[in-house]
């Protein structure tokens, strides 16, 4: 059963009373017998934990069930471009040393 928060618009009186969906609203205040008592909006009362909730289902974007996509790796020829392509720090140590055998 929900918990329903009345509060009276005459004298302030506020109490949160366990009813049924289909019992019938409450109207007269407890506390100065005027017909003011009238039922709040509130938040929810609960929350979702566990393992089952958004940590899985929910923080890929909505693509829960959807195989991600494969991480893209190097072809040969970029891995064999890389491999002979001087580096910024080797290519000056080669000027140095040629410099000193003219």
């Amino acid at each position: 059963m929900p918990i329903y928060a009345y509060k009276c618009s005459a004298c302030g009186f506020a109490k949160d009373v366990l009813q049924k969906m289909s019992d019938s609203l409450l109207t007269d205040c407890p506390s100065c017998q005027q017909a003011t008592f009238s039922k709040q909006v509130t938040a929810a009362g609960f929350q979702l934990k566990g393992s089952g909730w958004y940590v899985t289902d929910f923080r890929d974007g909505g693509a829960s069930g959807a195989a991600a996509p494969a991480p893209a790796t190097d072809t040969p020829a970029t891995a064999t471009a890389a491999a002979t392509t001087p580096t910024p720090a080797a290519a000056p140590a080669a000027a140095p040393s040629a410099a000193a055998s003219e």
